[in-house]
């Protein structure tokens, strides 16, 4: 029977809603019922647009027709074989697409072990990659830094980087409403490069001392130059970004002498197994997003910026491939339509 309305990019720059026919979970998966999706509006919309380098990470990952979605919040409705039977009815975090019913590996399912709101909870995968990043950079409290990007990434980055304990914090971005997101704390600085140039504020800020560690969040490989200027000498910049494209840059000038170090961070860059020097495998970071959501630690809901229905998501995407300077958090909802 077909009754599972799925997200599909057939090729760039079209999206369709195509209803699939229900999937079985075999052995060791379980069979989820969404709650709700999570647009990821850098990886879906650079993957949409078909817009990157020949043989690029970009052109090898996208094989169209794609289903895009890697944050999905569900409930567990059924079982394959072998999957112990604690796991029917648990609300759960998947990697599973944009898709009213998907099937997941059931020890990849990170359980929602705490009470908080579906639309907050479904961030738990990009929770994931900026505790990663933020844990690769080794920024430490009492260091400062800079950064780059506020999109969700950007702004998760900032709140995480005070949880550890960096101060100052700046946020750099040309678009107020993004500026505007980002906590009202006196460590943490708003800076638009088109009111003044970053350095200028850094070096205040800091007493001359500079930024310790700069996280690149923008995404745009041409600004990634100039993200040193507000770097100490021996500072660190980590890549929490995927650019698209090629970077240039003087090695002497922007690495050797000042000794920088440049560190590149992604999801999949996260420990396989657990082990007692390095515990943070991506299922225990998502618990621990989960529980800091919940305790308040960290503030999701600011960071919402739509919300519709899953009927209405290729007029959306289409709308944030024309412009997404103003979308944060988008969320589509699959169960409205039919009181499933």
């Amino acid at each position: 029977m077909n009754e599972n309305p799925t997200i599909v990019f057939p090729e760039p720059e079209k999206v369709i809603l195509e209803n699939r026919s229900r999937p079985a979970p075999t052995e060791g998966k379980v069979l989820i019922q969404t709650h709700c999706t999570l647009i990821s509006t850098g990886t879906e919309l650079t993957m949409l647009s078909g817009k990157y380098p020949p043989n690029s990470f970009w052109d090898n990952y996208t094989q169209f027709p794609v289903t895009p979605g890697y944050c999905n919040i569900g409930t567990v409705i059924e079982l394959g074989a072998g999957v112990d039977p604690k796991w029917l009815g648990l609300r759960v975090g998947s990697y599973g697409g944009h898709a009213k019913y998907v099937v997941e590996p059931a020890d990849q399912c990170r359980v929602v072990h705490r009470d908080i709101p579906d639309e907050q909870a479904v961030f738990f995968t990009l929770g994931e990659i900026v505790m990663n990043g933020v844990r690769r950079s080794k920024i430490t409290w009492g260091e400062s830094a800079a950064v780059y990007g506020l999109g969700l990434l950007g702004q998760l980055t900032i709140q995480m980087c005070h949880l550890a304990g960096a101060r100052p914090i700046f946020g750099v971005d040309v678009t107020t409403s993004r500026l505007e997101r980002l906590p009202n704390d006196p460590a943490v600085i708003r800076v638009n490069p088109t009111a003044e140039p970053p350095r200028d504020v850094v070096e205040r800020v800091t007493r001359n001392r500079m930024a310790d560690v700069v996280f690149e969040v923008t995404g745009n490989p041409k600004v990634i130059p100039q993200e040193f200027e507000v770097l100490r000498d021996q500072g660190r910049l980590l890549i929490l970004s995927s650019p698209t494209g090629e970077t240039t840059f003087d090695f002497h000038d922007l690495c050797c002498a000042p000794s920088y170090t440049i560190i590149g961070s992604h999801n999949f860059s996260h420990p396989k197994h657990a082990t007692p020097d390095n515990p943070w495998t991506n299922l225990r970071d998502a618990e621990l997003f989960f529980d800091l959501v919940a305790d308040g630690a960290l503030k999701i809901k600011n960071l919402i910026s739509h919300r519709a229905s899953y009927t209405e998501a290729c007029d959306l995407y289409l709308s944030l491939v024309a412009d997404r300077s103003q979308a944060m958090g988008v969320i589509l909802d699959w169960r409205g339509q039919d009181g499933g």
